[in-house]
């Protein structure tokens, strides 16, 4: 199935470019700031976040920029909760298309993830911005540009194959089972909970912060956050599991989705 996926990327390319302007469209409809927004979003959602959980609930980490600690876990964890929520729900939505013309029918939870991810993209603008004005002043640490943020599209690409996996087991269950798009806005509010997004995992018990280590998520939020917050270089070791993390569910997804989705006609 991976490997159909690749090969079928460039016959159907056309078909998935036009996905992914659609979504713009839609997105962005009767929308002044338009695609602006992609930008003036994470900055705002930052501002909110920052005074809530660094004024009120007095949140920090010990000795690096809360600020930046805190939009990095924002702007990765949000990218995966949209292109999952919105994936989810793309093979039922284009059912009509589906049973009218032959499609592959995994290129729309694929194009929901791209078309996320685009918009990833753009808010890493004012993210790499924050980090900046973080040299003039902006928080009460630093941060470290270094040579090994070249490492951070490797770490993006990983968590983007991780989220594709995701989201073709979701959007397959989805097709079976309807209940699963509700339940799924419980599960990723837990699964924002049990990521370090706005806290340490050092504040948590040892044995907690084992277990929170399993979490996939946590894998790329920090291997991002070594290099931006602390200037070191993530482990040889933990930038293979992250590697292996989204190949494997990426392959797990596919392979679900394959064997299933010749009888997705009959839940249309």
């Amino acid at each position: 199935m991976v490997k159909s996926i690749f090969i079928n990327f460039k016959k159907y390319w056309f078909l998935l470019t036009q996905l992914i302007s659609r979504d713009f469209k839609v997105k962005y409809k009767r929308s002044v700031l338009g695609v602006v927004w992609s930008l003036l979003y994470p900055i705002l959602m930052m501002s909110v976040m920052a005074v809530v959980f660094s004024q009120m609930f007095r949140f920090k980490v010990e000795g690096i920029n809360y600020l930046v600690y805190l939009m990095t876990g924002l702007i990765m964890f949000n990218y995966f909760n949209e292109a999952s929520t919105t994936a989810m729900s793309s093979v039922i939505t284009n059912f009509t298309l589906i049973n009218k013309v032959y499609i592959p029918k995994y290129i729309f939870p694929i194009a929901k993830c791209m078309f996320v991810g685009i918009n990833f993209v753009l808010t890493l603008i004012p993210w790499i911005g924050i980090i900046l004005l973080s040299y003039v002043g902006l928080g009460e640490y630093t941060c470290h540009i270094n040579w090994y943020y070249l490492l951070l599209p490797y770490i993006f690409f990983c968590m983007f194959l991780f989220t594709v996996g995701i989201s073709l087991l979701l959007s397959c269950i989805s097709v079976f089972f309807r209940d699963m798009l509700h339940i799924y806005g419980i599960v990723i509010t837990l699964w924002n909970y049990l990521t370090p997004v706005f806290y340490s995992i050092e504040i948590l018990p040892k044995k907690l912060q084992a277990l929170f280590e399993l979490n996939p998520l946590y894998q790329f939020l920090s291997s991002a956050r070594s290099i931006v917050l602390y200037g070191k270089c993530p482990s040889a070791l933990t930038l293979l599991i992250i590697g292996v993390i989204g190949v494997v569910t990426l392959a797990i997804g596919a392979l679900v989705f394959k064997k299933n989705q010749d009888k997705f006609v009959y839940y249309a």
